[in-house]
C-alpha cells in the first residue's frame, strides 16, 4: 500500500522497520510518515504489534532491521530518555503514577526531567499541563488515590509535561463511560490544536474516528489500512481482522462533537 505522505515533510518517519520475539512478529518491514501537526488513531485485533509499534517510535524496543527518523534525525540507536528529549513523549496502556506524590509532584517530575525546565519555570509549567487536562483540582491530591478517568489524564499530563513535538497515547480512553471518553477526546483535540502531532492506538474506536483525521489499522505487525477514517473501516481486509464485525464510522457518539468522519462502534476486544 503506497504511503498516503509520500510528498509531505514529516516529523516521524519509519523506514522499512522490523522487529521480532522469536516467531512472533511485532513489524514486518514497516514504513510510516507522520507530519508535524497529524492527528493519526491506530486500530487492531490485540497482538496486532500496536503497542510494540510505540516501543519501536519511542525508544523502548530497538528494530531488528529498519531506520526511526524523528525531526530529521536518525534516532535508531538513542534510548527512550534520549528521544523522549528530542520531543517524543509517550503514555502506557495501565497508568502508573508515583502513588506517594501528589499530582502536582508527578506532573512536576516530567516537566523537570522531560522538558529539562527548573525552579520557578517549571512550577508554571507544572501548573499549566494541570490545568490544560483538568487536573488543577487535584493538584494536592495523592496520585494512588485518583480515580480511573483522573489515573487516565494524568497519564496524558506526564506525557504532555515533557513539552513533546510528537505525543503517543497508548489506550487512554479503556475502561471510561462515553461521557469519560467525550472528556478526554475534548482534551486530545486541544492538545493537537496546539501543533502537536499525536499518535492514538486506542480499542474504543467510537473514540478515534470522533476525533482524529486519519486512521491506520495494524495487524501482524502490517499496515493494512491508512486513510480517513471511514474509508479504513470499509476495507474488507480491515473488516477480516475484525472478526467479521461490521466496524461504521457513520453511529453517533453522545458527548463527542464530530469531526470529518463520526464515530464508530466499539471494536471487539
Amino acid at each position: 500500500m503506497p504511503d498516503v505522505l509520500d510528498n509531505a515533510p514529516a516529523l516521524l518517519e519509519l523506514d522499512q522497520v522490523s522487529k521480532s520475539f522469536g516467531r512472533v512478529v511485532v513489524a514486518d518491514n514497516l514504513s510510516l510518515k507522520v507530519r508535524a501537526e497529524d492527528l493519526v488513531g491506530i486500530v487492531g485485533p490485540n497482538g496486532a504489534g500496536k503497542s510494540s509499534l510505540f516501543g519501536l517510535i519511542a525508544g523502548d524496543l530497538r528494530p531488528s532491521s529498519g531506520e526511526v527518523i524523528f525531526a530529521g534525525e536518525g534516532v535508531t540507536g538513542k534510548d527512550a530518555a534520549a528521544r523522549c528529549r528530542l520531543g517524543i513523549g509517550r503514555t502506557f496502556q495501565v497508568p502508573k503514577p508515583f502513588g506517594a506524590m501528589t499530582v502536582f509532584e508527578n506532573v512536576l517530575v516530567a516537566v523537570q526531567q522531560g522538558a529539562r525546565l527548573r525552579r520557578r519555570a517549571s512550577y508554571s509549567a507544572a501548573a499549566e499541563v494541570l490545568e490544560r487536562t483538568g487536573l488543577a483540582g487535584d493538584a494536592n491530591a495523592p496520585a494512588g488515590r485518583l480515580g480511573l478517568l483522573s489515573r487516565k489524564r494524568l497519564e496524558v499530563a506526564r506525557a504532555l509535561a515533557t513539552r513533546p513535538k510528537l505525543l503517543l497515547l497508548d489506550e487512554v480512553a479503556g475502561g471510561l463511560t462515553d461521557p469519560e471518553v467525550a472528556q478526554l477526546a475534548s482534551i486530545v483535540r486541544a492538545i493537537s490544536a496546539e501543533h502537536v502531532a499525536i499518535i492514538w492506538i486506542e480499542h474504543v474506536v467510537h473514540a478515534l474516528t470522533a476525533t482524529v483525521d486519519r486512521l491506520l489499522c495494524l495487524s501482524g505487525g502490517s499496515i493494512i489500512g491508512d486513510g480517513a477514517p471511514a474509508e479504513v473501516l470499509a476495507l474488507p481486509a480491515v473488516k477480516e481482522v475484525f472478526l467479521g464485525t461490521e466496524v461504521t464510522a457513520e453511529l453517533r457518539m453522545p458527548g463527542i462533537s464530530q469531526g470529518g468522519n463520526g464515530p464508530a462502534e466499539q471494536e471487539p476486544a
